[in-house]
Protein backbone atom coordinates (compact mmCIF):
# COMPACT_ATOMS: atom_id res chain seq x y z
CA UNK A 1 0.00 0.00 0.00
CA UNK A 2 1.53 3.57 -0.95
CA UNK A 3 2.35 5.39 2.11
CA UNK A 4 0.13 9.19 2.23
CA UNK A 5 1.54 12.34 2.43
CA UNK A 6 -1.13 14.35 4.02
CA UNK A 7 -0.33 18.16 3.52
CA UNK A 8 -2.04 19.94 6.24
CA UNK A 9 -3.14 23.75 5.12
CA UNK A 10 -4.75 26.71 6.62
CA UNK A 11 -6.30 29.19 4.86
CA UNK A 12 -5.65 32.89 5.53
CA UNK A 13 -8.91 35.33 4.15
CA UNK A 14 -12.26 33.93 3.88
CA UNK A 15 -13.23 35.53 0.81
CA UNK A 16 -14.23 33.88 -2.97
CA UNK A 17 -10.88 32.44 -3.09
CA UNK A 18 -10.26 30.75 0.63
CA UNK A 19 -14.08 29.37 -0.24
CA UNK A 20 -12.60 27.99 -3.77
CA UNK A 21 -9.47 26.04 -2.02
CA UNK A 22 -11.47 24.85 0.70
CA UNK A 23 -14.03 23.78 -1.79
CA UNK A 24 -11.36 22.09 -4.01
CA UNK A 25 -9.47 20.44 -0.93
CA UNK A 26 -13.35 18.55 -0.09
CA UNK A 27 -12.67 17.16 -3.73
CA UNK A 28 -9.79 15.45 -3.19
CA UNK A 29 -10.69 12.45 -3.64
CA UNK A 30 -12.03 13.28 -7.29
CA UNK A 31 -8.22 13.16 -8.03
CA UNK A 32 -6.32 9.97 -8.57
CA UNK A 33 -3.18 11.51 -8.98
CA UNK A 34 -0.60 12.29 -7.73
CA UNK A 35 -0.62 9.31 -6.00
CA UNK A 36 0.44 8.94 -2.46
CA UNK A 37 -0.60 13.01 -2.14
CA UNK A 38 -3.64 14.54 -0.52
CA UNK A 39 -4.82 17.78 1.46
CA UNK A 40 -6.52 18.87 4.47
CA UNK A 41 -7.90 22.36 5.94
CA UNK A 42 -6.93 22.82 9.39
CA UNK A 43 -7.27 26.01 9.99
CA UNK A 44 -8.94 28.90 8.82
CA UNK A 45 -8.32 32.81 9.61
CA UNK A 46 -10.19 35.95 8.51
CA UNK A 47 -10.54 39.53 9.99
CA UNK A 48 -14.24 39.25 9.45
CA UNK A 49 -16.29 37.12 12.01
CA UNK A 50 -19.01 36.81 9.38
CA UNK A 51 -16.83 35.31 6.28
CA UNK A 52 -16.15 32.68 9.01
CA UNK A 53 -19.31 31.05 9.25
CA UNK A 54 -19.37 29.32 6.30
CA UNK A 55 -16.07 27.61 6.97
CA UNK A 56 -17.67 26.49 9.83
CA UNK A 57 -20.66 24.91 8.43
CA UNK A 58 -18.92 22.85 5.99
CA UNK A 59 -15.63 21.78 7.13
CA UNK A 60 -15.93 19.05 9.11
CA UNK A 61 -12.40 18.61 10.05
CA UNK A 62 -11.88 22.13 10.88
CA UNK A 63 -9.73 22.50 13.86
CA UNK A 64 -8.69 26.07 14.07
CA UNK A 65 -10.74 29.25 13.65
CA UNK A 66 -9.08 32.72 13.97
CA UNK A 67 -8.88 36.64 13.13
CA UNK A 68 -5.59 36.56 13.92
CA UNK A 69 -3.57 35.11 10.87
CA UNK A 70 -0.10 34.80 13.45
CA UNK A 71 -2.27 32.18 15.15
CA UNK A 72 -2.25 29.55 11.87
CA UNK A 73 1.57 30.44 11.73
CA UNK A 74 2.36 29.49 15.17
CA UNK A 75 0.41 25.69 14.69
CA UNK A 76 2.80 23.67 14.78
CA UNK A 77 -0.06 21.30 12.64
CA UNK A 78 -0.15 23.30 9.75
CA UNK A 79 2.05 22.38 6.94
CA UNK A 80 1.15 24.76 4.32
CA UNK A 81 -0.72 27.91 3.95
CA UNK A 82 -3.24 29.11 1.28
CA UNK A 83 -3.32 33.18 1.68
CA UNK A 84 -5.68 35.42 0.04
CA UNK A 85 -5.75 38.93 1.11
CA UNK A 86 -5.32 42.60 -0.15
CA UNK A 87 -1.71 42.96 -2.09
CA UNK A 88 -0.64 45.77 0.81
CA UNK A 89 -0.33 42.81 2.91
CA UNK A 90 1.61 40.49 0.72
CA UNK A 91 4.85 41.43 1.75
CA UNK A 92 4.68 41.20 5.72
CA UNK A 93 2.13 38.07 5.43
CA UNK A 94 4.12 36.11 2.73
CA UNK A 95 7.97 36.91 4.19
CA UNK A 96 6.21 35.84 7.91
CA UNK A 97 4.98 32.34 6.80
CA UNK A 98 7.70 31.82 4.82
CA UNK A 99 9.80 32.41 7.70
CA UNK A 100 7.24 30.21 9.64
CA UNK A 101 8.92 27.80 8.34
CA UNK A 102 5.57 26.81 6.03
CA UNK A 103 4.89 26.37 2.55
CA UNK A 104 3.18 29.14 0.88
CA UNK A 105 0.52 29.04 -2.35
CA UNK A 106 0.20 33.11 -2.23
CA UNK A 107 -2.59 35.44 -4.57
CA UNK A 108 -1.01 37.39 -7.30
CA UNK A 109 0.62 39.61 -7.83
CA UNK A 110 3.40 38.07 -5.37
CA UNK A 111 3.96 41.61 -3.47
CA UNK A 112 2.13 45.37 -4.13
CA UNK A 113 4.97 46.43 -6.31
CA UNK A 114 8.79 45.09 -7.42
CA UNK A 115 9.93 45.91 -4.36
CA UNK A 116 7.76 44.40 -2.13
CA UNK A 117 8.42 41.06 -4.61
CA UNK A 118 12.04 41.32 -4.16
CA UNK A 119 11.57 41.21 -0.35
CA UNK A 120 9.76 38.25 -0.73
CA UNK A 121 11.64 36.69 -3.11
CA UNK A 122 14.89 37.01 -0.24
CA UNK A 123 12.66 35.37 1.97
CA UNK A 124 12.14 32.49 0.04
CA UNK A 125 15.93 32.29 -0.88
CA UNK A 126 16.85 32.15 2.72
CA UNK A 127 14.65 29.23 3.34
CA UNK A 128 15.76 26.87 0.56
CA UNK A 129 13.29 23.96 1.65
CA UNK A 130 10.64 25.83 1.52
CA UNK A 131 7.67 25.35 -1.74
CA UNK A 132 6.26 29.24 -2.34
CA UNK A 133 4.25 29.22 -5.16
CA UNK A 134 2.09 32.10 -7.07
CA UNK A 135 -1.90 30.84 -7.88
CA UNK A 136 -2.73 30.96 -11.02
CA UNK A 137 -5.24 28.17 -12.32
CA UNK A 138 -6.14 29.18 -15.91
CA UNK A 139 -3.01 27.65 -17.37
CA UNK A 140 -4.51 24.12 -16.24
CA UNK A 141 -7.17 23.98 -18.70
CA UNK A 142 -6.77 20.77 -21.29
CA UNK A 143 -6.23 23.64 -23.65
CA UNK A 144 -4.26 25.46 -22.34
CA UNK A 145 -1.49 22.68 -21.53
CA UNK A 146 -2.27 21.11 -24.93
CA UNK A 147 -0.24 24.16 -26.06
CA UNK A 148 2.44 24.01 -23.31
CA UNK A 149 3.02 20.55 -24.66
CA UNK A 150 3.26 22.19 -28.33
CA UNK A 151 5.72 24.62 -26.54
CA UNK A 152 7.98 21.98 -24.86
CA UNK A 153 8.05 20.00 -28.42
CA UNK A 154 9.26 22.13 -30.14
CA UNK A 155 5.86 22.36 -32.75
CA UNK A 156 5.48 25.75 -33.52
CA UNK A 157 9.02 26.78 -35.39
CA UNK A 158 9.41 29.96 -35.14
CA UNK A 159 7.63 31.97 -33.01
CA UNK A 160 5.88 34.96 -35.68
CA UNK A 161 3.47 36.37 -32.72
CA UNK A 162 1.46 35.78 -29.41
CA UNK A 163 -0.99 36.85 -27.79
CA UNK A 164 -2.75 36.98 -24.48
CA UNK A 165 -5.30 37.96 -22.29
CA UNK A 166 -7.58 38.01 -19.41
CA UNK A 167 -10.88 39.82 -19.61
CA UNK A 168 -13.86 41.64 -17.35
CA UNK A 169 -17.07 43.01 -17.65
CA UNK A 170 -18.21 43.77 -14.36
CA UNK A 171 -16.68 46.82 -14.03
CA UNK A 172 -18.82 48.54 -16.96
CA UNK A 173 -21.54 49.09 -14.58
CA UNK A 174 -20.77 52.61 -13.09
CA UNK A 175 -22.99 52.48 -10.23
CA UNK A 176 -21.56 49.00 -9.04
CA UNK A 177 -19.48 50.00 -5.16
CA UNK A 178 -16.41 50.83 -5.19
CA UNK A 179 -14.14 48.38 -3.24
CA UNK A 180 -10.27 47.71 -2.58
CA UNK A 181 -9.14 46.98 -6.21
CA UNK A 182 -9.95 50.43 -6.84
CA UNK A 183 -7.67 52.04 -4.13
CA UNK A 184 -3.92 52.47 -4.80
CA UNK A 185 -3.09 52.19 -1.51
CA UNK A 186 -4.48 48.38 -1.36
CA UNK A 187 -4.28 47.28 -4.49
CA UNK A 188 -1.17 48.95 -5.92
CA UNK A 189 0.00 51.53 -8.97
CA UNK A 190 -0.46 48.52 -11.01
CA UNK A 191 -4.32 48.14 -10.90
CA UNK A 192 -6.13 45.58 -13.52
CA UNK A 193 -2.37 44.31 -14.20
CA UNK A 194 -1.67 43.57 -11.02
CA UNK A 195 -4.90 41.35 -10.32
CA UNK A 196 -4.89 39.63 -13.81
CA UNK A 197 -1.05 39.80 -15.30
CA UNK A 198 0.37 36.81 -13.54
CA UNK A 199 -2.48 35.23 -15.56
CA UNK A 200 -1.69 36.00 -18.71
CA UNK A 201 2.30 36.02 -18.00
CA UNK A 202 2.08 32.54 -16.77
CA UNK A 203 2.41 30.26 -19.90
CA UNK A 204 4.55 32.25 -22.06
CA UNK A 205 7.22 32.74 -19.05
CA UNK A 206 7.15 29.02 -18.48
CA UNK A 207 8.08 28.18 -21.88
CA UNK A 208 11.20 30.40 -21.19
CA UNK A 209 10.63 33.28 -23.16
CA UNK A 210 12.41 36.15 -22.32
CA UNK A 211 10.69 39.90 -22.31
CA UNK A 212 12.61 42.66 -23.59
CA UNK A 213 10.87 45.72 -23.05
CA UNK A 214 7.03 47.32 -23.37
CA UNK A 215 5.10 49.72 -24.40
CA UNK A 216 1.97 50.17 -22.45
CA UNK A 217 -1.76 51.79 -23.07
CA UNK A 218 -3.49 52.13 -19.84
CA UNK A 219 -6.56 53.84 -19.03
CA UNK A 220 -8.39 55.20 -16.32
CA UNK A 221 -12.37 54.67 -17.60
CA UNK A 222 -14.45 55.02 -14.55
CA UNK A 223 -13.15 57.84 -12.39
CA UNK A 224 -15.17 57.76 -9.57
CA UNK A 225 -17.73 55.09 -8.17
CA UNK A 226 -20.53 54.87 -5.33
CA UNK A 227 -18.87 54.21 -2.01
CA UNK A 228 -21.84 51.94 -0.19
CA UNK A 229 -22.43 54.98 2.15
CA UNK A 230 -24.42 57.26 -0.13
CA UNK A 231 -21.26 59.26 -1.40
CA UNK A 232 -18.89 59.15 -4.29
CA UNK A 233 -15.43 57.44 -4.29
CA UNK A 234 -12.34 58.37 -6.43
CA UNK A 235 -11.15 55.37 -8.53
CA UNK A 236 -7.24 55.50 -8.39
CA UNK A 237 -6.53 52.15 -10.52
CA UNK A 238 -6.07 51.69 -13.70
CA UNK A 239 -9.47 49.93 -15.21
CA UNK A 240 -7.59 48.49 -18.25
CA UNK A 241 -4.17 47.53 -20.02
CA UNK A 242 -2.74 47.20 -23.69
CA UNK A 243 1.08 45.68 -23.99
CA UNK A 244 3.19 45.62 -26.65
CA UNK A 245 6.01 43.18 -25.71
CA UNK A 246 9.26 42.34 -27.84
CA UNK A 247 9.94 38.58 -26.31
CA UNK A 248 12.90 36.72 -27.11
CA UNK A 249 12.77 33.21 -28.34
CA UNK A 250 15.37 30.77 -28.70
CA UNK A 251 15.11 31.50 -32.97
CA UNK A 252 14.55 35.39 -32.20
CA UNK A 253 12.83 38.08 -31.36
CA UNK A 254 8.63 38.36 -31.75
CA UNK A 255 5.78 40.71 -30.32
CA UNK A 256 3.45 39.54 -27.39
CA UNK A 257 0.50 41.51 -27.29
CA UNK A 258 -0.80 41.12 -23.82
CA UNK A 259 -4.26 42.68 -22.42
CA UNK A 260 -5.82 42.70 -19.10
CA UNK A 261 -9.55 44.52 -19.13
CA UNK A 262 -11.76 44.81 -16.03
CA UNK A 263 -14.00 46.86 -18.14
CA UNK A 264 -14.43 44.75 -21.54
CA UNK A 265 -17.97 44.44 -22.50
CA UNK A 266 -19.94 41.10 -22.45
CA UNK A 267 -16.80 38.82 -21.20
CA UNK A 268 -16.68 37.42 -18.04
CA UNK A 269 -13.30 36.27 -16.78
CA UNK A 270 -12.37 35.52 -20.72
CA UNK A 271 -9.12 34.25 -20.59
CA UNK A 272 -7.16 33.77 -24.08
CA UNK A 273 -3.46 32.06 -25.59
CA UNK A 274 -2.90 32.45 -29.39
CA UNK A 275 0.54 30.81 -30.41
CA UNK A 276 1.36 31.24 -34.54
CA UNK A 277 4.52 29.91 -35.96
CA UNK A 278 5.82 29.11 -38.99
CA UNK A 279 5.41 25.15 -38.50
CA UNK A 280 2.07 25.18 -36.07
CA UNK A 281 -0.11 27.67 -35.12
CA UNK A 282 -2.96 27.31 -31.74
CA UNK A 283 -5.59 29.31 -29.90
CA UNK A 284 -7.13 28.91 -26.51
CA UNK A 285 -10.14 31.07 -24.85
CA UNK A 286 -12.16 29.59 -21.83
CA UNK A 287 -14.82 30.98 -23.67
CA UNK A 288 -15.12 28.17 -25.35
CA UNK A 289 -13.21 25.73 -22.39
CA UNK A 290 -13.51 22.20 -24.80
CA UNK A 291 -12.36 24.17 -27.89
CA UNK A 292 -8.94 24.12 -29.02
CA UNK A 293 -8.04 25.86 -32.74
CA UNK A 294 -4.71 24.46 -34.53
CA UNK A 295 -2.83 25.23 -37.59
CA UNK A 296 -0.17 22.84 -38.88
CA UNK A 297 1.49 23.99 -42.25
CA UNK A 298 4.06 21.59 -44.09
CA UNK A 299 5.76 23.79 -46.99
CA UNK A 300 3.53 24.43 -49.92
CA UNK A 301 0.90 22.79 -48.34
CA UNK A 302 -2.37 23.90 -47.33
CA UNK A 303 -3.29 26.70 -44.71
CA UNK A 304 -6.55 25.24 -42.99
CA UNK A 305 -7.27 26.28 -38.97
CA UNK A 306 -8.97 22.94 -37.22
CA UNK A 307 -11.25 22.88 -34.09
CA UNK A 308 -10.80 19.85 -31.88
CA UNK A 309 -13.06 19.09 -28.69
CA UNK A 310 -10.74 18.30 -25.83
CA UNK A 311 -12.85 16.71 -23.20
CA UNK A 312 -11.61 16.27 -19.93
CA UNK A 313 -7.63 15.89 -20.07
CA UNK A 314 -6.27 17.22 -16.90
CA UNK A 315 -2.79 17.36 -15.87
CA UNK A 316 -3.65 14.54 -12.93
CA UNK A 317 -6.17 12.07 -13.74
CA UNK A 318 -9.70 12.49 -12.14
CA UNK A 319 -12.38 10.57 -12.09
CA UNK A 320 -14.22 12.09 -14.92
CA UNK A 321 -14.62 10.28 -18.10
CA UNK A 322 -12.63 12.25 -20.97
CA UNK A 323 -15.93 13.01 -22.96
CA UNK A 324 -16.69 15.37 -20.14
CA UNK A 325 -16.08 19.13 -19.72
CA UNK A 326 -13.00 20.97 -17.93
CA UNK A 327 -14.38 24.18 -15.75
CA UNK A 328 -12.99 26.85 -13.37
CA UNK A 329 -13.57 24.34 -10.48
CA UNK A 330 -11.84 21.86 -11.68
CA UNK A 331 -8.75 24.33 -12.94
CA UNK A 332 -8.26 24.97 -8.89
CA UNK A 333 -8.40 21.75 -7.86
CA UNK A 334 -5.29 20.74 -10.55
CA UNK A 335 -3.39 23.87 -9.81
CA UNK A 336 -4.21 22.86 -6.21
CA UNK A 337 -2.78 19.17 -6.94
CA UNK A 338 0.03 20.09 -8.27
CA UNK A 339 1.36 22.72 -5.63
CA UNK A 340 0.86 19.66 -3.26
CA UNK A 341 2.67 17.45 -5.34
CA UNK A 342 5.41 19.91 -5.23
CA UNK A 343 5.12 19.89 -1.26
CA UNK A 344 5.60 15.99 -1.59
CA UNK A 345 8.82 15.89 -3.82
CA UNK A 346 10.58 19.23 -2.76
CA UNK A 347 10.62 22.70 -4.50
CA UNK A 348 13.69 21.37 -6.77
CA UNK A 349 12.20 18.11 -7.80
CA UNK A 350 10.20 18.45 -11.73
CA UNK A 351 6.05 17.61 -10.89
CA UNK A 352 4.12 17.42 -14.76
CA UNK A 353 3.22 21.48 -14.87
CA UNK A 354 4.38 23.52 -11.99
CA UNK A 355 2.31 26.03 -10.13
CA UNK A 356 3.80 29.84 -11.11
CA UNK A 357 6.94 29.83 -9.84
CA UNK A 358 8.43 32.86 -7.76
CA UNK A 359 10.86 33.72 -10.75
CA UNK A 360 8.05 33.75 -12.83
CA UNK A 361 6.05 36.76 -10.49
CA UNK A 362 9.59 38.75 -10.91
CA UNK A 363 9.55 38.36 -14.52
CA UNK A 364 5.60 39.81 -14.03
CA UNK A 365 6.78 42.69 -11.99
CA UNK A 366 9.59 43.73 -14.33
CA UNK A 367 6.99 43.82 -17.53
CA UNK A 368 4.48 45.69 -15.00
CA UNK A 369 6.82 48.38 -13.79
CA UNK A 370 8.16 48.96 -17.02
CA UNK A 371 4.45 48.78 -18.20
CA UNK A 372 3.99 52.09 -15.57
CA UNK A 373 6.86 53.92 -16.89
CA UNK A 374 6.06 53.04 -20.38
CA UNK A 375 2.14 54.84 -19.99
CA UNK A 376 3.91 57.76 -17.77
CA UNK A 377 6.19 58.58 -20.84
CA UNK A 378 4.88 57.32 -23.75
CA UNK A 379 7.85 55.72 -24.69
CA UNK A 380 9.06 51.82 -24.90
CA UNK A 381 10.97 50.87 -21.71
CA UNK A 382 13.34 48.34 -21.41
CA UNK A 383 12.66 45.45 -18.86
CA UNK A 384 15.29 44.57 -16.40
CA UNK A 385 17.40 41.22 -17.63
CA UNK A 386 17.56 38.27 -15.07
CA UNK A 387 20.94 39.32 -14.03
CA UNK A 388 20.10 42.60 -13.82
CA UNK A 389 16.69 41.70 -11.78
CA UNK A 390 18.50 39.19 -9.25
CA UNK A 391 16.44 36.31 -10.71
CA UNK A 392 18.13 33.13 -9.36
CA UNK A 393 17.43 29.35 -9.97
CA UNK A 394 14.83 27.22 -11.57
CA UNK A 395 12.16 27.49 -8.42
CA UNK A 396 12.73 30.63 -6.85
Amino acid sequence: MTAVSTIRFGIIGGGLMGREIASAVARWCHLLEPEGVRAEIRAVCSRREQSLTWFRENLRGLRQIATNWRELLANPDIDAIYCAVPHNLHEEMYTSIIESGKHLLGEKPFGIDRGANARILEAIEARPGCVARCSSQLPFFPGAQQIARAIRDNRFGTILEVECGFLHSSDLNPNKTINWKRMRDINGEYGCMGDLGMHIFHAPLRAGWIPKNVRAILSDVIRERPDGQGGMAPCETWDNATMLIEMQGPDGGFPLVAKTQRIAPGETNTWYLTIKGTRHCARFTTKRPRTLETLTYEPGGDQVWQTRDLGYDSVYPTVTGSIFEFGFSDAILQMLAAFCHQVAVGPEDEVPFPCATPVETKWSHEILTAALESQRTGKTVEIRDAGQAGLKGKST
